[in-house]
């Protein structure tokens, strides 16, 4: 094992110590922590989807003024080219 990831294996060991005692202070458990995993991705899927959901009409609105204009300015400078 070179010196860099021996290094790095003491410094992730160290810090798991630390966060371990920080998070027995909480009186969080390890089970407790993996059982409320499942529940976290769910959340952060519905999240996900609220805030697609919410910004999908603010996306239509602005496409309904920028591509136009970019097509025009594509279609000027396609022009502009073959001169």
């Amino acid at each position: 094992m070179d010196r860099g990831m021996g290094r790095t294996i003491v410094k992730l060991l160290v810090v798991s110590l630390i966060l371990g005692l920080v998070l027995s202070f909480f009186d969080i458990s390890p089970q407790g922590l993996l059982r409320s995993l499942g529940a976290t991705v769910e959340d952060i899927a519905a999240i996900l989807a609220s805030l697609l959901e919410w910004s999908i009409g603010y996306i239509l609105i602005g496409a309904v003024v920028v591509v136009p204009i970019w097509l025009i300015l594509r279609a000027l400078r396609i022009a502009r080219d073959k001169r």
